[in-house]
């Protein structure tokens, strides 16, 4: 029987290419997505074109309500920034940081690969060609491993680690778009807008498209997105 892995989706560029190197490397593919009151909630469309592209074996949408918390202009009444600087985009965390939610993220996903007898977890975040946020970098993912360890059935009488695999974490954008070609990742079906429009269409200025576009860029590629402006 394969190996399970959960792979925490969002339909986005990185987490399509983190689901694709898990199926390379023969795992069976289960997908977790969450709704969380995001103003970006399109993703969720792509995150279920992703799932059935790679025929995973099941796509989990879970609902939370981060609303309620807020502090973050994906889920506040905060205007998303535009049109910044690659440099200032990682000289401060950026108002579009979610308060720990890839920590609500891969709780989650760690209930739900101890009840399906999975000790993978796969998630695709990024040190490199990234918005400065907190909880994408190796010291927080070694943490909240060691964590996970100490803290479930599965990690305290098993004779096999829990591991958070994060396959992207020291890749340029496009050395991770480049990755994806190679192993047929199909970017039009992802989506990475912060500020989409109703239709979907993608902002193009937002911190996301920006730094996706750069990576298509670098890689020689074109990207296969619809934008809101030219970006020829």
């Amino acid at each position: 029987m394969k190996k399970k892995a959960v792979i925490l989706s969002s339909g986005g560029l990185d987490s399509t290419t983190v689901m694709a190197i898990a199926r390379h490397e023969g795992f069976e593919l289960f997908s977790l997505s969450f709704f969380y009151g995001q103003r970006h909630s399109y993703e969720l469309n792509a995150a279920k074109k992703v799932a059935d592209a790679f025929c995973v074996a099941k796509h989990l949408v879970i609902n939370l309500d981060l609303n309620k918390i807020g502090g973050s202009a994906l889920t506040d009444d905060i205007k998303v920034p535009k049109s910044r600087s690659l440099d200032s985009m990682t000289r401060e965390i950026p108002v579009t940081y979610v308060p720990a939610r890839n920590t609500i993220f891969l709780s989650y996903a760690l209930a739900w690969a101890e009840v399906i007898n999975s000790f993978d977890i796969f998630i695709g975040v990024n040190a490199i060609d990234f918005s400065g946020y907190p909880d994408c970098r190796p010291e927080y993912i070694s943490a909240f491993e060691k964590m996970a360890n100490l803290a479930t059935k599965a990690g305290v009488e098993s004779n096999t680690r829990l591991k958070i695999r994060t396959p992207l974490i020291n890749l340029t954008k496009a050395q991770i778009i480049k990755k994806g070609g190679e192993l047929g990742v199909d970017y039009s079906l992802t989506h990475s807008c912060y500020d989409p429009d109703k239709e979907g269409i993608a902002c193009g200025l937002c911190d996301s498209c920006l730094l996706r576009l750069k990576g298509f860029e670098e890689a020689g590629l074109k990207d296969p997105a619809i934008y809101m402006i030219s970006t020829l």
